[in-house]
């Protein structure tokens, strides 16, 4: 897993984008050539801190596409402040990244 991401000033607000890298596997899926289906792997969890606070959590499922992208708009932070996304799967693996407020 991979997360790429900006935070930009938009007003007052801060517009924050993430790229996840991620399979994003349902556990539905059949592979082509065995025919054994595909245990499932998925991003369960991401969340958004400023200054060690959690300012964004959303929870995710199987449903959700491959590389997953996610854009929100946070109001407190300011331009030099740093934003850290991390984010956790259904093996328990974890992932995370971080962006200058810009």
């Amino acid at each position: 897993m991979a997360i790429k991401c900006k935070a930009k000033m938009q007003g007052d607000a801060v517009e924050v984008k993430a790229l996840m890298k991620h399979n994003m596997e349902t556990g539905l899926r059949k592979d082509s050539k065995t025919g054994e289906v595909i245990p499932a792997h998925h991003i369960t969890e991401v969340v958004c801190s400023h200054n060690g606070n959690p300012i964004f959590q959303c929870n995710m499922g199987p449903a959700i596409s491959k590389n997953p992208y996610l854009a929100f708009t946070v109001s407190g932070p300011k331009a030099g402040d740093t934003i850290q996304i991390s984010s956790v799967d259904n093996k328990g693996e974890t992932d995370s990244g971080e962006a200058v407020v810009k």
